[in-house]
């Protein structure tokens, strides 16, 4: 089942981790690019939805300057259901 999505959070973003979840073949680390080529999303979408993502702590950098995303450990609790969403609706009210 998946987890219900926090009130800033739109498909895109529950696409996005769970493409990196890469269910159980692993983990991936990918570029935005990368990403939307495998979605029906746009590049600059993706992009854009990185860095909210990012801002709330469910991905990070594996190389910023090759801008290559993945999980973060937050990430993987979302996605296991074990962070609940008050906390990333907690994280929206400090961040706006």
């Amino acid at each position: 089942m998946q987890p219900q999505l926090a009130s800033w959070m739109t498909p895109v973003d529950r696409d996005i981790l769970e493409q990196l979840k890469n269910d159980d073949c692993g983990e991936l680390v990918l570029t935005p690019r990368v990403i939307s080529a495998n979605l029906d999303w746009g590049r600059q979408t993706v992009r854009d939805h990185l860095m909210v993502l990012r801002q709330h702590n469910l991905v990070e950098y594996h190389d910023e300057d090759a801008a290559l995303y993945r999980l973060s450990d937050r990430g993987r609790a979302w996605l296991r259901g074990d962070l609940p969403n008050e906390d990333l609706e907690d994280d929206e009210e400090t961040d706006g």
